[in-house]
């Protein structure tokens, strides 16, 4: 990674790394960025982020590509297919290939493009909130605003 943006959020920093083609991370960790410019590709990318926290976009159009397997490759591909202010339980997000579950789950957690690459919108079977890297109270934080921002569903999400 060439390029770095770094914006302040509701749910704090979120630093976003590129190089001269792709977005690959979006990460809340702390990342060095020292010795890293913007681009115009991670500026589109923080653009997009802050009108995602503003609720004026709900899909997100820089090009994005991360590291993995094919199976972690087809895991994330479908996490773009879940719509926006909507959840899915990773029983059903896994439907297609039940014995694969955990496979399915352990891709989800791999996933760095957090937000655009929406893996905070897949919940446990029984409703909870599980497993987000930047926190359950950020993945709490994302599904709120997406459901006020829609009007959809509970305008409180209740855990």
């Amino acid at each position: 990674m060439n390029y770095a943006s770094v914006i302040a959020s509701p749910v704090g920093q979120v630093t976003i790394l590129a190089d001269d083609e792709f977005v690959h991370a979006i990460t809340f960790a702390e990342t060095a960025i020292t010795g890293l410019a913007e681009n115009s590709l991670t500026l589109r990318a923080a653009q997009q982020l802050n009108d995602y926290f503003k609720g004026k976009l709900q899909h997100f159009d820089f090009p994005m590509k991360q590291k993995g397997t094919a199976f972690q490759q087809g895991v994330w591909q479908n996490l773009l297919a879940i719509p926006y202010g909507e959840t899915t339980s990773y029983a059903k997000f896994s439907a297609h290939q039940p014995l694969a579950i955990r496979a399915i789950a352990a891709a989800n957690g791999k996933n760095n493009i957090a937000i655009a690459m929406p893996c905070h919108r897949v919940i446990g079977s029984n409703g909870k909130l599980v497993g987000y890297a930047g926190g359950l109270w950020r993945k709490q934080w994302l599904l709120q605003h997406e459901r006020e921002v829609t009007q959809q569903g509970q305008t409180e999400l209740k855990f």
